[in-house]
């Protein structure tokens, strides 16, 4: 099976109902994709797939071929969508700035759903990012990562 992940075409052997989780991690040594519950609800496994978040502990790999998968790794790889790279970024630098991350355990996948926010909407009112930011942080950072969202959105929206 042929799928893009991080901007780079790759061929996997596995079993199709394997969660897309497993083969990141396991099947393609990308471990910046964390297991938190297994069933879709801490949001640990988010990643982008089309421009989109997603858990990817509840989807089979075979639902992504054809589709282009973005992991946290995209950070560090030299291929991918410039405008999720753009994104990425842009909350990496405001992740640093508010100081967002304490264990860091559930970061990964908070920041791959900030970019899914962003990606869909790039100028969220605080509502809007408490309903789409569903993903679990047992240290609390919640104030911390509206605002770094609040940050990476104005930083995008000038061009920076």
């Amino acid at each position: 099976m042929e799928i893009e992940i991080n901007g780079s075409p790759v061929s996997v052997r596995v079993d199709p109902a394997m969660p897309l989780l497993w083969v990141l991690r396991d099947a393609l040594g990308l471990t910046g994709t964390k297991y938190g519950c297994g069933t879709g609800a801490c949001g640990a496994c988010t990643v982008i797939v089309d421009g989109r978040a997603m858990r990817s502990c509840v989807v089979p790999v075979s639902a992504m071929a054809g589709r282009r998968v973005a992991t946290i790794e995209m950070l560090a790889a030299p291929e991918g969508d410039p405008r999720t790279r753009r994104v990425l970024e842009s909350l990496r630098e405001a992740w640093i700035e508010e100081q967002v991350a304490q264990c860091g355990y559930c970061q990964p996948g908070m920041i791959m759903c900030a970019a899914g926010l962003l990606l869909e909407d790039p100028a969220p009112d605080d509502d809007t990012i408490s309903e789409r930011m569903t993903v679990l942080c047992r240290c609390g950072t919640y104030q911390r990562v509206r605002a770094a969202i609040d940050v990476a959105a104005r930083r995008l929206a000038r061009g920076a």
